[in-house]
């Protein structure tokens, strides 16, 4: 979506909010010995008393709350019966739906005790997005998003997943602009507008540059042994630096 009005902008703040705060209280919560089914439902618990909807379950019918990933799985974890255990490399994807907005936003956290690769992707990753977000100006090319995030990626020695990436988002999930790739595009003429509202999300792995639908129909996953981090945000795009909603 494009803001039109200010009230827009303190309706994506106000679902940004609830998004951020439910993302950090699960981020805190994950312990091992639980499955991500006992996490989701700590999210769907503060969604529902914030009065939002999950937005993969009313965009898409996604069979969860929020999304769980863990280890080798890069995105769209069903969450479940699997247990999570000391060491795996958790990712959180919340978003949701509040009187017509939407907002999005995951984050990765290792679960205690960490390696210093794990510790040093889930920086990577981290800092991926806040090179990315110093780009995202009214006037720039899209293309520049994804060049900082690669960039980044190369710095840290990891991987993009080339078939993963940022969008659109504001009145639906997922809309104009679509795919916003996570590596440098020359191709890609498009430009960032004033009012835009997208996620910026990268995806950086140890050995994946593309990953595949599992079983499930759901789950997207690397090789055997691949470690992934995203982190996400969503913003306004202005001519300055980009107003991110979901903070807390």
């Amino acid at each position: 979506m494009t803001i039109e009005t200010q009230e827009d902008v303190e309706a994506l703040k106000r679902i940004g909010k609830i998004v951020s705060l439910t993302l950090q209280t699960m981020l805190d919560a994950a312990r091992p010995g639980m499955t991500t089914r006992e996490l989701d439902q700590i999210g769907e618990r503060l969604l529902a008393n914030y009065g939002a909807q999950s937005a993969p379950r009313l965009a898409y019918n996604f069979p969860g709350a929020t999304c769980i990933s863990i280890n080798e799985q890069a995105a769209h974890g069903i969450p479940g019966d699997r247990v999570i255990r000391a060491g795996d490399v958790l990712n959180v994807d919340v978003s949701a739906e509040l009187d017509g907005y939407f907002a999005d936003n995951g984050g990765t956290i290792v679960v205690p005790p960490s390696t210093p690769q794990k510790t040093r992707l889930c920086h990577a990753a981290r800092t991926a997005l806040n090179e990315a977000m110093k780009v995202a100006r009214a006037g720039q090319r899209i293309s520049a998003i994804g060049a900082a995030i690669e960039r980044t990626a190369k710095t840290y020695g990891f991987r993009v997943i080339e078939n993963l990436g940022s969008h659109g988002v504001g009145r639906s999930l997922h809309e104009e602009p679509e795919h916003i790739p996570g590596y440098f595009d020359p191709s890609d003429p498009r430009i960032l507008h004033e009012g835009m509202v997208i996620t910026i999300e990268p995806f950086l792995s140890t050995k994946s540059r593309i990953v595949d639908e599992a079983v499930d129909g759901w789950t997207l996953e690397g090789v055997k042994g691949n470690l992934s981090a995203q982190y996400e945000h969503t913003m306004i795009i202005t001519p300055g630096a980009p107003i991110v909603v979901t903070v807390h």
